[in-house]
């Protein structure tokens, strides 16, 4: 299904009886499309009304205007939410949806968002910017000093195939699979800290992670246990970033036992 949010038109869908109690809406991962959370919604849809869609510049969703930072995001999340009127969600976060339910639970904290969160999942979440060493500094520093030179008129008109190749092939995957507004969006997030507005999360929070996550590591886990207050931690052994797909048997028990029955793992 598609719904027009401020002239942008966004896919979702919507699964579960229409008039379940309860409704926890899927907030996904960078680059993902919304069909990579079924099995998520699958554990939950016997007795939930489970949403899922598309933010703008993800899978079937039109992208923004411009590039827009996570506050942004999270703007719009509140129209897409008033659009389907809804009032009170739990809220499930992969990746980058976890850093906007963090930003939007601090918000909350303050009288600032139009709806209820009832409860929080974050799984495998963003939000925890990593230290950088003293190599890694100096291999930024590098890149950027190489970049600003070549991409200079007068050496990029020399060799123009052979720089952008190069430029093609630096930063992430996702980076370098985004578009110029998409990779703007995606600077501004991983630049962003959000360990300081952690402790103003209020709601019951479940933590699931993958302890093989290269992308955001296990110790992310740890620090997001001990600064928000109301939560507890869940390690899928054996996984990556992706650890409700590695283990959905075990994910959809866990993610059951917090939601429907109110207790966590």
């Amino acid at each position: 299904m598609e719904i027009n949010i401020n002239g942008l038109e966004i896919n979702y869908k919507i699964t579960g009886p229409d008039d379940a109690a309860q409704t926890a809406v899927v907030l996904q991962g960078w680059g993902t499309d919304l069909s990579i959370y079924d099995s998520v919604a699958s554990a939950l849809n016997d007795s939930c009304r489970v949403v899922q869609f598309d933010l703008p510049g993800f899978g079937a969703s039109q992208e923004p205007p411009e590039a827009w930072n996570v506050d942004a995001y999270c703007d719009f999340f509140c129209d897409f939410m008033d659009a389907l009127s809804i009032r009170s969600a739990a809220l499930i976060g992969h990746s980058y949806g976890g850093r906007m339910i963090i930003k939007m639970a601090a918000r909350a904290s303050r009288g600032e968002l139009p709806f209820e969160i009832s409860k929080i999942v974050l799984v495998d979440s963003a939000g925890v910017m990593p230290k950088r060493t003293a190599a890694q500094n100096f291999k930024v520093k590098r890149y950027k000093a190489m970049r600003n030179f070549l991409t200079s008129r007068p050496v990029h008109s020399l060799f123009p195939e052979v720089i952008d190749y190069w430029m093609s092939k630096q930063g992430s995957e996702d980076y370098r699979n985004a578009s110029p507004v998409m990779k703007k969006c995606l600077v501004m997030a991983v630049n962003e800290d959000l360990c300081d507005i952690m402790p103003l999360v209020e709601p019951e929070t479940l933590i699931v992670w993958g302890d093989l996550d290269f992308d955001t590591p296990i110790g992310d886990a740890h620090i997001m246990e001990e600064r928000i207050p109301n939560s507890a931690l869940v390690v899928l052994e054996g996984t990556n970033h992706y650890s409700f797909l590695y283990k959905p048997a075990e994910f959809r028990s866990i993610l059951r036992s917090f939601l429907l029955t109110g207790g966590a793992a």
